[in-house]
């Protein structure tokens, strides 16, 4: 076991097989250390999910650190140069499933909090970790009921870190402060089979639909804004036919997501689908999934502070984006909590061989205990070590 306290901590959470929604005894682990240093801790299950939520402290304003345990599959195996479940340096990396998404940001995130609260044991305000296993997974028991929970008693989050791996070339050169919604459509096109040779005789679903969903595909949604690119809009999956080459079939299914900006609504962008399915006459069953509203950190204390602190570590400038997809900061934001996240380089993330460099999460657990300190020790946010 490597002797730097982050190493340690990530490959005690990469050896545990905590394929989503499984949590593998990780979230225990974690609450043992918060518990060392003042965390009093509420484990949350909900159906097949496992959450965590740990708290020092009382008043305001509440700093939170958020997170997930589970990871995605990892495939065969022995495609892996080593396997992935079992923590392993190669040239300066640390490699196995969860290394950079995001076990390595869990382990950075404790320490952090460690060191933190060791050198400046009557900060301002509180600190908080929300820990669920369900992020990777229909993220339906995770974070979202969690938030439930707290809204229900009127605990609100003032501040939240997430640690995704945002960083695209080195650590901290990217820092999400925002993403864009997302919304799904699942959809029937109905027609007629039958004989190809007797066209006369059938309604052929795909040449029905080919013409809406051209226009759909080269439609302009909106023109984003200083913040967010345009709304897209891609189809994801196309099916139909029967396998044989001599029968039209009865029915195309597919389905559709878009990826929008503030500058467009979920019900704006139905609504505009629904009238070009009407317009070219189609007979269509249509099911929407609405998987996150788009939301954004404008300026503010957490945004500063992020952006601070990796100048006092890195001697460099991030770059704000609300680029990539999805996140459990779509959870947390709607509730008025400013949101940033920042994590590792994201080259590898649920790849063969993912990694992350192993002097990135000793120097992340820094970038964090900055941050509290930008945050929640205001006095100290002049002097960079």
């Amino acid at each position: 076991m490597s002797q730097c306290p982050v190493l340690a901590l990530a490959e005690q959470l990469i050896a545990r097989p905590s394929v989503t929604p499984a949590d593998e005894g990780c979230q225990e682990l974690l609450g043992e250390r918060l518990a060392a240093i003042g965390f009093n801790l509420e484990t949350l299950v909900f159906e097949d999910t496992t959450n965590l939520w740990a708290r020092r402290g009382e008043q305001g304003p509440l700093f939170c650190f958020a997170g997930h345990t589970d990871v995605v599959p990892a495939g065969d195996h022995l495609a892996w140069s080593s396997p992935p479940f079992t923590p392993t340096y190669r040239d300066g990396y640390l490699y196995g499933r969860g290394a950079a998404d995001m076990k390595g940001s869990l382990a950075a995130m404790v320490v952090a909090c460690e060191r933190f609260i060791s050198r400046h044991p009557e900060h301002q305000g509180s600190i908080a970790f929300l820990i669920t296993s369900d992020e990777e997974g229909p993220f339906i028991n995770g974070t979202t009921r969690v938030i439930d929970t707290l809204e229900a008693r009127q605990e609100k989050i003032d501040w939240c870190v997430v640690g995704e791996p945002s960083s695209s070339d080195w650590l901290g050169d990217t820092v999400k402060n925002g993403r864009r919604g997302s919304l799904t459509g699942d959809f029937v096109i109905h027609g007629k089979q039958g004989h190809v040779a007797y066209p006369e005789q059938v309604r052929n679903p795909i040449h029905l639909a080919a013409p809406a969903l051209a226009e759909l595909a080269a439609m302009e949604w909106d023109k984003g804004n200083e913040f967010f690119p345009p709304t897209s809009f891609q189809l994801a999956n196309i099916q139909a036919g029967t396998g044989a080459t001599n029968v039209v079939p009865g029915k195309l299914q597919g389905n559709f997501n878009f990826r929008f900006s503030t500058e467009s609504t979920a019900a704006q962008l139905q609504q505009r689908v629904l009238d070009t399915f009407e317009r070219h006459g189609l007979d269509y069953q249509l099911r929407w999934t609405l998987n996150g509203q788009p939301f954004l950190t404008a300026a503010g204390r957490l945004l500063r502070a992020t952006e601070q602190a990796i100048v006092d570590v890195t001697g460099k400038t991030t770059t704000l984006s609300t680029a990539g997809g999805t996140s459990d900061g779509r959870f947390i934001a709607p509730t008025g909590a400013e949101v940033v996240e920042l994590g590792p380089v994201n080259a590898t993330i649920h790849q063969v061989d993912e990694c992350v460099r192993a002097a990135d999460l000793t120097q992340l657990a820094q970038l964090y205990q900055r941050i509290l300190e930008h945050t929640l020790c205001p006095q100290v946010t002049n002097k960079p070590r």
